[in-house]
This record gives C-alpha cells, sequence and structure tokens, in this order.
C-alpha cells in the first residue's frame, strides 16, 4: 500500500493525556452503567494508553483488543495488541461491545478506505454495540497535526503546497471531515449516529479545567445554543450503533 507508507503515525506519545481522553469515552458512552463484561476494541491505539486505561480499569470487566498499522506503545500490558495493514480488521462479525476510533479516520486514506473503516466496524461491532468515533473537523482555525492555520480549509490539492511553503513537510497525509461531510457517509454506510460534540466539550472542561471561567460560563449556556456551534467546534465525536 504505497499510500499507505506516505503517511505519518501522527501518535500521541504520552500517557496522561491518553488517561483523560479515555476517562471522557467511559463517560460519553455511558460505560459506567454496565454491570457485565465488555469486548473492547480500541483500532489505532498510538501510545496504547487508551486500551491499557480500559484494561486495568477498577469497576469496569474489559477484555481489550487494540490495533494499529504502526507500533508506538508505550504501554503494552493487560490488552491484545496486534499490527495491521490498512483498514482490514482481523476479528469475526458482531466480536465487539465497544469500538474506539479516536482521531484515527483521517489517517486511512482517501475516501473510499475511510468507507471501508466505517464498514468494518459495522462488520465487527455486536448489535447492541456501540462505537465512539472523534475526527478533527475541517473547519477548525488551526489543524491539529502540523499546527498550521487554515491548513485544512484549503481546498484539498493546495494543502500539500501550503504544507511546504511553511516547511512542515511535503505531503499532506490527513483527510480531516466537515459536519455534514461526515454525517453524509455515516448515512452511506447505513449507521445509526448521535452527534456528542456539545457534551464533551462539557466533560472535557469538567475533567481538565474544573475551576476555570470558562467552564463555569458554559454551564451556564444551554445546549440548544451550543448545538448551533457544532459545524465548528474543532473536533466531531459521534456515538455510533447499527441500525434496528
Amino acid at each position: 500500500m504505497e499510500q499507505a507508507k506516505q503517511r505519518q503515525a501522527h501518535a500521541v506519545l504520552d500517557t496522561s493525556s491518553r488517561v483523560a481522553k479515555a476517562k471522557k469515552i467511559e463517560i460519553l458512552m455511558q460505560l459506567g452503567s454496565y454491570t457485565e463484561p465488555l469486548r473492547v476494541l480500541e483500532i489505532g491505539c498510538g501510545s496504547g494508553g487508551i486500551a491499557y486505561y480500559f484494561a486495568t480499569h477498577a469497576t469496569l470487566e474489559c477484555e481489550v483488543f487494540a490495533v494499529d498499522v504502526y507500533d508506538n506503545r508505550l504501554v503494552s500490558d493487560g490488552y491484545h495488541f496486534q499490527k495491521v495493514d490498512g483498514v482490514e480488521l482481523p476479528f469475526s462479525d458482531r466480536y465487539f461491545d465497544l469500538v474506539i476510533t479516536n482521531h484515527v479516520i483521517e489517517h486511512v486514506g482517501e475516501y473510499s478506505k475511510q468507507q471501508r473503516h466505517l464498514e468494518e466496524i459495522k462488520r465487527v461491532l455486536k448489535t447492541t454495540g456501540q462505537c465512539y468515533l472523534a475526527v478533527p473537523n475541517r473547519w477548525m482555525l488551526t489543524e491539529p497535526h502540523y499546527q498550521l492555520k487554515f491548513l485544512s480549509w484549503l481546498p484539498h490539492s493546495w494543502r500539500s503546497s501550503y504544507l511546504r511553503f511553511w516547511g512542515k513537510g511535503d505531503f499532506y497525509d490527513c483527510e480531516p471531515f466537515s459536519l455534514p461531510g461526515l454525517e453524509s457517509l455515516l448515512k452511506q454506510v447505513d449507521l445509526k449516529f448521535e452527534n456528542l460534540s456539545v457534551q464533551a466539550t462539557r466533560v472535557t472542561l469538567k475533567l481538565e479545567m474544573p475551576s476555570s471561567s470558562i467552564t463555569s460560563f458554559l454551564e451556564c449556556v444551554p445546549d440548544s445554543v451550543l448545538q448551533l456551534l457544532r459545524p465548528i467546534i474543532p473536533t466531531l465525536i459521534y456515538k455510533i450503533e447499527l441500525k434496528e
């Protein structure tokens, strides 16, 4: 896969931020209500911090599997890891209660591979399972992987040239989504989905900035107002389920 070889890992190689991310996933997916064992898959595990968090959880009983096209793990205890080549998942149909794809879909390749990524999640997810999906919003001011303003706003054919102009690289290897574009793809794959971006913003601030004036201010703003900002919230976050 020549294109896959051109793409960088872009892994977040620390464990503290991954623990915070895992706590947010736990809250948003309401995992505290589960009393039965959970079989969990993390796609694109990076440092391994999220997989490790669920594998060693104090109250949730989780059997955790993790896959990645690279092995950049800093923690490897407690979960099963398998290196993969591309978007195909080496698991049986209807195998997982929870699938986590956190800032992965923008790295798998062009639109057809992004569609296949979601189709594979749909295949391995149990009928009662759920998937946490997070992806950078194309319309965020600063593109997070290269820290360049307006990079993902540009037409696709201009992005690599813009990257080279600023000396940040030779090839723009990410494919972020706008909210309408992502929801269109989710509909195409025939998945049930719920946008959790507003809830995720609130949870993130409470976990990371509990005493901040911003957190206090947003607690006074009704969800109905914040929902209007979903198209420009920097990270698009969804709960995905299979249709009945």
